[in-house]
């Protein structure tokens, strides 16, 4: 999963911290019990005092090497539960277990260069709260409320608008509990309080609790970031700006609303570009229709987003006015 640094860095000081919490504990419980039962210190000298045999045995050779490695173990044997019976007896279970706080990495969070699950399960966790403070963290397939779109034909349509949005939430929920790498784009086109940065939002909490990593930004933003990197670029920024190309899924909203230019056209283009190249996935939402994308920032961009995604059509009145009126 393609974790932005940021989001890595700080999955990897919780583990550090959580490993140092638990060798801190450990240290811990031994202390207390070496001072309640200070048979258990000297079986763990003489555990220590036979290790050292077997590798002096080991390396010495001879035809007793064997003999002495296994009477090395035994001993071994015999102490370790001599050892587990005080502990049973005068503690509570576990209470000495000293295994790591990851069985499988040790509480290193890679297994040779591959991240370990309990490293990507910190990274799905830093990621949910990234993503709850850009989109307020309470959307919901199961809280959009269709009742809001009319329910009568439009003739512009053929249909209701409300038969066009339950399209558009079923297409939404099923490509993200669905979303995989080949999962294709979204283009949310319509005009202002239709829905589509809910959508948005819905689709990024559900992909990141899938354990999909997942960049949500504001079109504004995101070019700020972007503009960043080119003209100021330090690592922190490089780091912001690569984050678009290495997540699973980008999710830019409200495109169309940041300050139009020429860096926003050539960055805009390179970012699709490069994204449909690779295969990895984007949801868009827009007030622009296709006509006003490439009068705005070019035909090839239009053209892209017209042939690259599905596009899913917005319509109704603007829910924050309705709202206001008491509905």
């Amino acid at each position: 999963m393609g974790y932005s640094a940021e989001v890595v860095r700080r999955a990897r000081d919780r583990l550090a911290q959580a490993k140092e919490d638990r060798e801190s504990e450990n240290r811990e419980h031994l202390a207390r019990a070496y001072a309640q039962v200070p048979r258990i210190r000297e079986i763990d000298m003489e555990l220590r005092r036979s290790m050292a045999q077997a590798a002096q045995a080991a390396f010495s050779g001879g035809v007793d090497v064997q003999e002495a490695m296994a009477r090395v173990r035994e001993q071994n044997l015999a102490l370790q539960r001599e050892r587990e019976q005080l502990a049973e007896t005068y503690f509570e279970e576990g209470y000495l277990d000293d295994s790591p706080i990851c069985d499988k990495c040790g509480g290193t969070g890679y297994i040779g260069s591959t991240m370990c699950e309990c490293l990507a399960e910190l990274c799905r966790q830093e990621q949910k709260k990234e993503l709850t403070i850009l989109t307020g963290g309470r959307e919901n397939f199961s809280q959009f409320r269709l009742d809001y779109y009319p329910d009568r034909v439009d003739p512009k349509y053929g249909v209701s608008p409300r038969s066009i949005m339950e399209r558009v939430l079923e297409t939404c929920r099923r490509y993200a509990m669905t979303f995989n790498q080949n999962s294709g784009n979204l283009l949310f086109v319509g005009g202002t309080g239709l829905g589509k940065t809910f959508l948005s939002a819905c689709i990024a909490r559900v992909v990141a609790d899938r354990g999909y990593s997942v960049i949500y930004e504001t079109s504004a933003h995101l070019f700020s970031k972007l503009e960043q990197a080119k003209f100021s670029p330090n690592e922190d920024n490089r780091r912001e700006a690569a984050k678009f190309n290495d997540c699973d899924l980008l999710i830019i909203d409200d495109l169309g609303t940041e300050m139009p230019g020429q860096f926003v056209t050539a960055a805009l283009y390179t970012l699709l570009n490069d994204r449909l190249l690779a295969g990895k996935p984007m949801v868009v939402s827009t007030n622009l229709n296709m006509d006003e994308m490439s009068r705005r920032y070019s035909p090839q961009i239009a053209s892209r987003l017209h042939g690259g995604f599905n596009r899913m059509t917005f319509v109704g009145e603007d829910i924050r006015v309705l709202k206001n009126r008491g509905y």
